[in-house]
């Protein structure tokens, strides 16, 4: 810290409890100088020949026959008149960062200019202020702070002005040219370390300043004055966006979400809180990408915790949508406000509705792709051109199932509100619907009053089809589904096992076939019977049990799903060598149990004969030639349990 010693003379200032001060000397004293509480017992030729103030008070009291000054007045109190008096005496004093302005200001107002003597207390402080204060970092810091309680005497001096261009000329100033001392206990950037700490001759380099090196120090500063600084610094234009928006983001931490919770909690005063809410949001840099998405929703939520800033709230959800990938879960959490019409709703839904359609309009996803949907094509993607685009979809419907599964616990939470933003994400956006199974489920468990249709509604945002094998399991063990949802999922499960299955067995067995000279090959399903394609399961007409023919005529109008269904129950026992054993398939397929503990609440009546879980008939086998090897086997129970799996699901389709 910079400082500066007036004077040579020893101090001879004495103090007498906390109201007097006096000079020891053996000369009498003729006047006495009231400060506020303080008096103070002093000499009237010392004072009066370098204040010219004084010789004017002391002039005017001497006509009423007074020996007592009052100047309550003056800035900066008694300390500050008490470092003008020793400087009058001569006496040794003291200057620093900390009292050099409450000086200068009293200074000012005792009238100690060059005018009534050469190098007087004025132009001596300006000379240490324009020499040291304003270049050295953090005194021009503790300066700038202590310029609110002297503001009536610091405008007219411009003292503020002066500190603020110091300081925001040393913020702008080249990272690599700095040598001074500042306070960083952040992390720095990878690309502001050094690789190596050492030289090629083992010297130790200096490591480098990282670009925001300044921004915990103006984080001590008053709303007002950071406001001005930060203005300054961007008015140079020196220091980038994402510069400024880290420094934003560090004074918002320390003067508004550190307390914010507990005061609002408590109903404490949040006067500070809302100006520094205002300073920060009016402060934001307009480069892209310069502000974080989690400040702008911190901001957000604080702006609904204090019920304000609707000025701006609409250019923060602007700012947040064009940026939503980069949000998180925690952060959407933005309780409702009181006056928001969402009844008692815990959070502010809406909002999070508005975040999601700016989102869709900055990424040109518009209502055409609505439209396509509700006319049956939801295999149009709007963004597929677009991998970027594709991939920030995707992050904003993991983020949207996310935040529905956190919301669904809200017992306030209104149906209509819940499917509305979960179908306002496209398509194809989910991959996978697992999270949004979840959100689902959640939503079900903590409504259980909701009625057949709700529940309906509720189910028909998700696509079975899209569900992995272990949500396929939970959700046919769930009894908050729907039967026609479980009913589904079994089927949808069977057609992938089905698909799986022939697919682990379609590569040996063309391994095995041989052409012939008549074009056809050994073992195909022109030259005898075998086991059907997956294309004839689809297109064909196959019989559970049946061989297959080249013959097309009668077997056009069987059930496509039949026949995946026979190819599915055979792969199975094939791989079983024919025993009882339930094994789950390659890649995580449900295994049949759980359709039987579905088909057992539904006819709870069985006869035990036919029922047993465990027991498997043989009834039949398919080989590829004559004498050949046995390849698959097909029960009577599995036959059965897979045909009711496909009624059970056509009739949902109906009813």
């Amino acid at each position: 810290m910079k400082y500066m010693k007036l004077g040579s003379k020893p101090d001879a200032f004495q103090t007498e409890g906390n109201s007097i001060r006096s000079v020891a000397t053996e000369l009498a004293v003729d006047i006495v100088v009231t400060v506020g509480d303080v008096k103070f017992y002093l000499h009237k030729f010392p004072l009066l020949s370098k204040s010219s103030r004084l010789q004017t008070l002391v002039a005017s009291t001497s006509e009423e026959g007074s020996d007592e000054v009052d100047i309550s007045d003056i800035p900066g109190g008694p300390a500050a008149f008490e470092v003008c008096a020793k400087f009058c005496y001569g006496m040794v004093v003291t200057l620093n960062a900390y009292n050099v302005l409450a000086a200068r200001c009293a200074a000012e107002y005792l009238e100690m200019s060059e005018t009534v003597e050469k190098g007087n207390l004025v132009y001596k402080i300006d000379v240490f202020l324009s020499a040291s204060i304003f270049r050295a970092w953090k005194d021009s810091i503790i300066v700038l702070q202590s310029t609110r309680p002297l503001q009536r005497w610091t405008d007219s001096l411009k003292v503020v002005n002066h500190c603020v261009d110091a300081i925001a000329s040393r913020a702008s100033t080249d990272p690599s040219e700095v040598d001074w001392s500042y306070t960083y206990s952040r992390r720095k950037l990878p690309s502001e370390t050094d690789g190596d700490a050492r030289g090629w001759n083992g010297v130790r380099k200096r490591q480098a300043v990282p670009r925001d090196w300044w921004v915990e120090d103006l984080c001590d500063l008053e709303v007002c004055l950071y406001r001005k600084v930060i203005l300054a610094i961007k008015a140079k234009g020196r220091t980038g966006g994402a510069v400024v928006g880290e420094a934003l983001r560090a004074y918002a931490c320390r003067r508004l979400f550190g307390s914010l919770d507990h005061a609002v909690s408590d109903g404490l005063d949040c006067t500070k809180h809302r100006a520094a809410l205002e300073a920060v949001a009016d402060l934001l840099p307009a480069e892209k990408g310069s502000v974080s998405c989690g400040l702008l929703l911190k901001l957000l939520r604080a702006s609904c915790l204090l019920e304000s800033g609707q000025a701006y709230r609409g250019e923060l959800i602007r700012r947040i949508g064009a940026q939503l990938e980069r949000a998180s879960v925690p952060d959407l959490l933005i309780p409702a406000d009181s006056g928001d019409g969402d009844g008692d709703a815990m959070y502010n839904v809406g909002m999070v509705a508005a975040m999601l359609e700016e989102f869709l309009l900055h990424h040109k996803v518009n209502g055409a792709e609505a439209e396509k949907r509700e006319d049956g094509e939801d295999d149009v993607d709007v963004a597929a051109d677009d991998p970027v685009t594709s991939s920030k979809l995707a992050a904003v419907a993991k983020l949207v199932d996310g935040y529905l599964s956190e919301i669904a616990k809200d017992p306030c939470l209104p149906l209509e509100t819940f499917v509305a933003l979960a179908e306002s994400m496209p398509p194809l956006s989910r991959p996978v619907h697992d999270a949004l199974y979840r959100a689902i489920d959640v939503y079900l468990k903590e409504h259980p009053g909701m009625s057949k249709g709700e529940k309906k509604r509720l189910c028909a945002l998700m696509d079975c089809r899209k569900l992995t094998a272990d949500a396929s399991e939970h959700a046919v063990q769930n009894e908050r589904l729907p039967l026609r949802v479980v009913v589904q999922v079994l089927f949808f499960e069977q057609v992938r096992q089905s698909a799986a299955a022939a697919a682990a067995s379609a590569a040996p067995a063309r391994s095995l076939i041989l052409p012939r000279d008549d074009g056809a090959s050994y073992g195909s399903s022109r030259s005898a019977t075998t086991t059907a394609t997956e294309d004839e399961q689809w297109g064909g007409g196959a019989v559970v049990g049946a061989p297959v023919t080249t013959s097309t005529s009668g077997g056009a109008g069987d059930a496509g799903s039949l026949r995946s269904v026979s190819q599915l129950s055979a792969n199975e026992n094939g791989r079983s060598g024919g025993g009882g054993d339930r094994k789950k398939a390659k890649g995580g397929a449900v295994a049949p149990a759980p359709v039987k503990r579905v088909l057992g609440k539904l006819w709870s009546g069985k006869a035990s004969s036919g029922s047993d879980d465990t027991s498997a008939s043989p009834v039949g086998s398919l080989n590829l030639e004559p004498g050949g090897d046995q390849v698959n086997v097909i029960t009577y129970h599995e036959a059965f349990c897979v045909i009711v799996t496909i009624l059970l699901y056509m009739f949902s389709l109906f009813f």
